[in-house]
């Protein structure tokens, strides 16, 4: 059992070391378990809990590669990811008692993450030559589809979008990394920069609780 699945696990040790690959990881790992507890909330099945986390951790991506015509999709060539996001979303299920008291952790691997997708989506369509607009739009997707498709298949509304700056730290990391990029600096340094000030700005976010303005509208119009 344990020679099968270091087998499945190889092309991840072999892999040169990489920052934003060991962050990518933590991170997707991170997503997977905090959409199995989403399912929990709605009292799903394993089958759910899987599909939940699988999709909270890979479908940011992959809206991202379908949107921009990059084939093959990351997770098709990249099987392990797909074991390990499944294996955190279940792992949950036995732990999830435990949880709460590792909140504060659990947000800073989602801060981690988000700049993480945000500069992995970045980069795939930088390479793809599409303009600035798509480059921030294609960081954005990536950082934020996950999240956005758990909540809407847990039926709730998404939570990025009524009360915490979350795509709004995803755009600045993306302008940041942009803009870092058009003065020449060098790759590693951008990266690192992007990561403390993205992180930065998420957890000033929650420790203050900034927002962004509400819109209400209750008139009927019949």
């Amino acid at each position: 059992m344990f020679d099968s699945l270091a087998h499945v696990f190889q092309p991840l040790a072999s892999k040169q070391f990489d920052l934003l690959l060991v962050v990518y990881l933590v991170a997707i790992a991170a997503e997977a378990m905090s959409g199995a507890l989403a399912a929990g909330r709605r009292d799903m099945d394993f089958f759910g809990v899987a599909v939940i986390a699988f999709v909270t951790a890979l479908g940011g991506g992959t809206i991202r590669d379908v949107v921009l015509g990059h084939y093959p999709i990351g997770w098709t060539q990249h099987p392990e990811y797909v074991y390990l996001v499944i294996l955190a979303g279940l792992a949950t299920t036995l732990i999830a008692r435990f949880m709460h008291h590792m909140k504060r952790v659990f947000l800073m691997l989602d801060a981690l993450g988000l700049v993480a997708f945000s500069l992995i989506g970045c980069n795939v369509a930088l390479q793809l030559d599409y303009p600035v607009v798509v480059v921030i739009m294609a960081g954005m997707l990536t950082g934020i589809s996950g999240g956005v498709l758990r909540d809407v298949l847990c039926n709730q509304v998404p939570v990025v979008f009524c009360r915490e700056l979350y795509a709004s730290v995803s755009l600045f990391v993306c302008v940041l990394f942009l803009v870092l990029r058009g003065l020449g600096w060098d790759s590693d340094l951008i990266t690192l920069v992007c990561f403390g000030a993205g992180f930065a700005f998420r957890m000033l976010a929650l420790r203050f609780a900034w927002k962004l303005p509400t819109f209400s509208y209750q008139q009927r119009w019949d």
